[in-house]
């Protein structure tokens, strides 16, 4: 597997070695050990979810804070979305910024987000499987998130604001200069 680092402090990029014979193919998804060795990042997860959404669905910006923090490594198995981690740790010199990435059923990259950020997607094909990991267990008391749309941020979901699908719960997430994290 290959890291390629990103703009924001401890978010990485992971391409995996796809072995692709007349038979299909074949690829290591995550190697915690490896992982280590090449980030230095803790890479121990005791959570999976997955979820199908529909063309347009927009889920997030979400967030764990204080003790129910979470890390998550990311993939798209089926369909492509547009994923976005915002870096909201305050001593961070990345704080505020944001970075997009497209993941897909075809090219198997992985998002590794740390925690202290914000995550969220956006569906860009018809429908779309999505996976991620998570190094801490779900806490519903300690949920949190930034506005889609925050202004600040200024966050570029490439999908028309007229087909963006929001859960109630997002429509009404806080803007990012309350700094509720």
């Amino acid at each position: 597997m290959k890291i390629i680092e990103t703009p924001l402090k401890d978010c990485y990029i992971i391409e995996p070695t796809i072995f692709e014979d007349e038979r299909g193919y074949f690829f290591e998804k995550f190697n915690e050990k490896k992982f280590e060795e090449l980030t230095g990042m803790n890479g121990h997860f005791v959570q999976d979810n997955i979820s199908k959404s529909s063309y347009g669905v927009l889920r997030g910006l979400h967030l764990q804070k204080g003790d129910s923090a979470q890390a998550k490594l990311v993939s798209c198995i089926e369909g492509n979305v547009l994923d976005v981690a915002v870096d909201v740790r305050e001593n961070s010199a990345t704080f505020g910024q944001w970075f997009s990435i497209e993941l897909s059923g075809e090219n198997k990259r992985q998002l590794y987000i740390p925690r202290g950020f914000a995550h969220g997607f956006a569906v860009l094909s018809k429908t779309a499987v999505f996976a991620y990991k998570c190094d801490n267990f779900y806490d519903k008391s300690s949920e949190g998130g930034i506005l889609w749309n925050d202004k600040d941020l200024n966050v570029d979901w490439q999908l028309p604001v007229e087909d963006i699908i929001l859960s109630d719960k997002d429509k009404v997430l806080e803007i990012f200069a309350l700094r509720n994290f």
